[in-house]
């Protein structure tokens, strides 16, 4: 199913109420239309009489019709309003119940589908803010502008039936416009939101990583990666609005063609000046009760054109949060597996990310305990093949298989360490965090293992031990301590399988020397699978897989 079909199924219904003020609002203009229509063919019947001014001649029935036209007006105003204020209502409702249900689908996600954070926020905040317009004004308005040009020219039609058929004659090329239009803002829609996705992702995880950014000097080029998406988003946001321009120029040609025809016809009839013969005789109260009914015809078209923008960023935003909450295939979930296999086989696995990049095929197997490593160029698919292992990256093809039995990823998982580029901090004291796993080991333990990895010199100067707080952004740690303590939690965990992504990076020599030492010492005993650049611990490895 693609994300538009999504998009159309997860799509909220319009407001019946709104709705229904849109239509009472189509019924009142007749009603307007027909007392304008006959308080005027009464003027012109009383000033061809010859009447004085003031109020002889215009009698009871001129008293009636009045009212009836202050009461349309009046009401054509309240059923306006009410018209935004229950659709304004109903969108809100629609958007908590959204924002309630997408974010727990975006973080159950977020691994299989590789976006940033602030991709993720732009879309469960300013995506859902972008579909209330759309829910408030435009659907209950594409409803009432199917059904009001209708009811326009049914009214239309016993006063005067070629007024009538010339408001359906310009309805057909009109709603072909709109229709190519349509499809052009749908696609160019969509690849706004993209882009406008892609910034706001963008300079959400520059934000968070500034500290690194600033000591390592890359401002001008993380300047130009944003100066670029935002120039990207600028250049859409502009495709967008040629589209817009278009149909509403569309729009206007028709209806005013619409409304000029009716007029040309009216008066030409009504003056007996038709170069054909007419198949009706019109009197003044009937032709300027078709005139007046004329502009109405497009009226509703004209309300929905200024919310086209709304239904625009809504769609796109609709088809955004359907494919972000769609489901993942998965092949048959495997039984949870006994204990750590012997061989662990990789074949022939491809993998896809959701912007239609594919790695592999790759084919790969490991034996036993060991130190396994996979290498290969920057962006070539280690560390999707590392997260495919466990289940966090959708696998296109190819099996994965423990002991000759094909298995699923996530039935790995709780065999294996992890110790990913950035690992993941929780508020909390630093043995909290190393005992996520469900570790149980004691504090000499831990402290063993920090001073291994080299991490002993600073506890020591942050005070407090292992009892030292840290929080969820890992302040006051480099990149390097970061990814020490991740390793920690993995090698503390006693998992039979370690998973590591580039254990080494963002480390000086002697740092790393200790972390290629407790590696060795892991895989003495266990397996230990790690995507990696560096030459010394490549080496040392007891099978290397490369790819890319």
């Amino acid at each position: 199913m693609s994300s538009r079909d999504n998009a159309t199924s997860a799509a909220p219904a319009a407001s019946r109420g709104a709705l229904a003020a849109w239509l009472g609002d189509a019924v009142a203009a007749v009603l307007f239309a027909l007392a304008l229509a006959q308080l005027l063919a009464l003027h012109v019947a009383r000033d061809l009489r010859g009447g004085g001014g003031g109020d002889a001649g215009f009698g009871i029935a001129g008293w009636a019709w009045m009212l009836l036209l202050v009461g349309a007006a009046l009401a054509r105003g309240a059923l306006q309003g009410g018209a935004f204020a229950i659709g304004l209502r109903h969108a809100a409702r629609f958007a908590a119940e959204l924002r309630a249900r997408v974010a727990p689908a975006l973080m159950v996600s977020a691994a299989g589908r590789g976006r940033l954070i602030g991709e993720d926020a732009e879309l469960a905040v300013t995506a859902i803010d972008r579909i209330e317009p759309y829910v408030a004004r435009f659907l209950p308005l594409r409803r009432a502008a199917m059904l009001s040009p209708l009811l326009i020219a049914l009214a239309a039609l016993p006063a005067s039936g070629v007024a009538a058929a010339i408001l359906f004659g310009t309805l057909l090329p009109f709603a072909i416009g709109m229709a190519l239009a349509g499809s052009a803002a749908a696609r160019a829609s969509e690849a706004q939101l993209g882009a406008l996705s892609r910034l706001g992702g963008l300079f959400v995880d520059r934000v968070r990583a500034l500290p690194l950014i600033l000591s390592y000097g890359a401002e001008d080029r993380v300047t130009r990666q944003i100066g670029g998406a935002a120039r990207d988003l600028a250049e859409r946001t502009l495709g967008v609005l040629r589209i817009a321009f278009a149909s509403s120029a569309i729009l206007e040609f028709f209806s005013a063609l619409a409304v000029a025809l009716v007029a040309v016809y009216c008066g030409f009839s009504l003056l007996g000046l038709l170069p054909f013969r007419a198949p009706e005789s019109l009197d003044f109260a009937e032709a300027f009760y078709v005139l007046a009914l004329a502009p109405e015809f497009y009226l509703g078209m004209r309300r929905l054109a200024a919310a086209y923008h709304d239904k625009q960023q809504g769609e796109a935003a609709v088809a955004a949060l359907a494919a972000a909450e769609a489901p993942t295939a998965v092949p048959t979930v495997a039984p949870p597996l006994p204990g750590a296999p012997a061989a662990l086989v990789v074949d022939a696995l491809v993998v896809r990310h959701p912007e239609g990049a594919a790695i592999g095929p790759i084919s790969a197997r490991w034996t036993g305990s060991g130190l396994h490593l996979i290498v290969g160029p920057s962006g070539s698919g280690k560390t999707s093949l590392l997260r495919a292992l466990i289940g966090q990256v959708p696998v296109e093809s190819g099996r994965l298989y423990a002991d000759d039995a094909a298995i699923d990823p996530r039935a790995l998982a709780p065999l294996c360490g992890w110790a990913g580029q950035r690992p993941l901090l929780l508020p909390g004291s630093l043995r909290t965090n190393l005992l996520v796993g469900g570790s149980n080991v004691g504090d000499a333990a831990i402290i063993a293992e920090l001073d291994a990895l080299g991490l002993a010199s600073l506890i020591a100067a942050r005070g407090g031990g292992i009892d030292w707080v840290v929080d969820d952004r890992g302040s006051g740690l480099s990149g390097g301590e970061r990814r020490r303590i991740g390793l920690a939690r993995a090698l503390l965990s006693a998992r039979p399988l370690l998973l590591l992504d580039e254990p080494t990076a963002d480390l000086d020599a002697a740092s790393a020397a200790r972390v290629v030492a407790a590696l060795r010492a892991a895989a003495m005993t266990r397996t230990v699978i790690a995507a990696t650049h560096d030459p010394t611990l490549i080496t040392l490895a007891d099978s290397v897989v490369e790819i890319g």
